[in-house]
């Protein structure tokens, strides 16, 4: 009768439906399915890519440079994008390096950002947006993700002008981590390299040694790694040893910069433009030779 078969055909889709929705018993079933279509489906769509096909024979010279324009305007886009993504990852990387480092610091420390760099071929100073709005004052020692920087000579309410460790008039005094020996690191305009002076012939110093700000004058906070032991040249008849450094700290390179605080109660007061000179730095060895 048609009353039973309907019903009968009600009550096997609901129970296909039951079967399939609620317990997954038909995904083989629509699978198989799909599969013996797909030649159903190719027909399908043959026409339109016929049609396609044959659209494209006939397609002029003038089409296809308008189009290979279209794709690399695109092109220098997507590139665009993905040179100021790469920056923002390499910012935030230099970031995560920043807080890595500042967690090991004893002192605060505050983030800056390097704004500005000095025109004079002769002066290696960088121009940073933290200033005495922010608490800064001259003399306070900067730092990048790897090591010392330079230190702060002047401010205003909103920028800081900081002379970096490779200026010639700079001079830190430093120590070897691997024996304690003191020397003074001096600037010698050059980024890439630094001057370990006063350094006897006699001294246990080798390639390699790191070294780390002594402390010694109270500019600079003791134990910040400043450079490694590059070149040592050794003069015949010499008292002193000719020592070349590499900076560790990128100075030409790094934008994020760390200012350390110096504890409360042992704040110096503002140092003169252009940090520790040469000739400080010579009394100070002095004093270290002394000793």
């Amino acid at each position: 009768m048609p009353g039973f078969r309907l019903f009968l055909i009600v009550i096997v889709s609901a129970t296909l439906v039951v079967a399939d929705a609620r317990f997954d018993k038909l995904s083989l079933v629509r699978s198989t399915i799909a599969t013996g279509l797909a030649p159903v489906y190719w027909l399908g769509n043959a026409p339109y890519e016929f049609s396609d096909w044959v659209a494209g024979l006939f397609v002029n010279k003038e089409d296809l440079q308008q189009e290979n324009e279209d794709l690399r305007a695109r092109l220098m886009i997507l590139e665009r994008r993905a040179l100021k993504y790469a920056a923002l990852a390499s910012e935030n990387n230099e970031l995560r390096r920043l807080m890595n480092s500042s967690e090991v610091l004893d002192d605060r420390v505050i983030v800056g950002e390097v704004v500005g760099v000095s025109p004079d071929p002769f002066s290696h100073e960088v121009i940073i947006n933290k200033g005495e709005s922010d608490g800064l004052r001259p003399g306070q020692a900067v730092l990048d993700a790897h090591g010392l920087m330079g230190q702060v000579v002047q401010t205003s309410q909103i920028t800081s002008r900081v002379l970096l460790v490779s200026d010639s008039s700079h001079a830190v005094p430093v120590e070897v981590v691997r024996n304690g020996l003191r020397a003074i690191l001096l600037g010698n305009g050059d980024t890439n390299t630094l001057d370990l002076v006063h350094v006897p012939d006699t001294a246990d110093i080798r390639e390699g040694d790191l070294l780390v700000s002594s402390g010694l004058g109270g500019r600079f906070p003791r134990g910040y790694p400043v450079a490694e032991v590059g070149v040592i040249n050794k003069e015949p008849g010499e008292p002193f040893v000719s020592i070349e450094a590499v900076p560790r700290a990128e100075l030409n390179q790094s934008r994020l910069v760390l200012v350390v605080f110096p504890p409360a109660g042992n704040r110096e007061a503002p140092v003169e433009e252009g940090g520790e000179t040469a000739g400080e730095a010579d009394q100070g060895s002095d004093q270290e030779g002394a000793g």
